[in-house]
């Protein structure tokens, strides 16, 4: 378990990994697809103690159209007490309330374990900007030792899946799935 600070909320879940039901009217429809055609995620990068552990490169993928991107990422990550991360994205759109719900989901099933709420708020036209959290590993836990997981248990079985939102209207979701090395 990790906690995220200092502003976002984590909250761990049991439920089965359900589809997202959504009544949108032709305009809210409409705003969306507008809103997800502007929005790419350039790059995200992970570090711990001022070392870039794991960067992507993501400037030639389509934020949305891909049903899964497989990524490496190296296993002392585990080990890390603190590890920061840093999602950098453009929109050619205004955002009033952009904001990321991100769930990590493990196992065949796909249980979701982990749910965190990510706000970054008023995000201005034709912009790039940088959402950057820092996520700690819970008190009293030892990353990387009893009680988590090894690597080679949870290379392949981890996927986060990481939904967009410009307030409550849903733009688009993707999928990661990941490779401990």
């Amino acid at each position: 378990k990790h906690i995220v600070h200092p502003h976002q909320h984590q909250h761990t879940m049991s439920s089965k990994n359900a589809p997202l039901k959504l009544n949108l009217t032709k305009e809210q429809f409409l705003q969306s697809q507008l809103l997800k055609n502007g929005l790419k995620i350039n790059y995200m990068n992970m570090s711990s103690e001022g070392k870039i552990l794991w960067q992507s490169n993501w400037s030639k993928i389509t934020t949305f159209d891909h049903k899964e991107l497989q990524i490496k990422v190296p296993k002392e990550i585990l080990e890390c007490k603190v590890v920061s991360r840093e999602v950098n994205f453009s929109s050619k759109e205004q955002m009033d309330n952009f904001r990321l719900l991100q769930r990590v989901l493990f196992g065949p099933n796909e249980d979701c374990i982990e749910e965190w709420y990510f706000r970054f708020g008023f995000v201005i036209p034709n912009s790039t900007n940088t959402l950057q959290n820092t996520i700690e590993a819970a008190e009293g836990s030892n990353a990387g030792q009893a009680g988590t997981l090894p690597p080679e248990v949870l290379s392949g079985n981890v996927v986060i899946e990481t939904s967009f939102f410009d307030g409550d209207l849903f733009l688009g979701r993707n999928r990661v799935r990941v490779f401990y090395e």
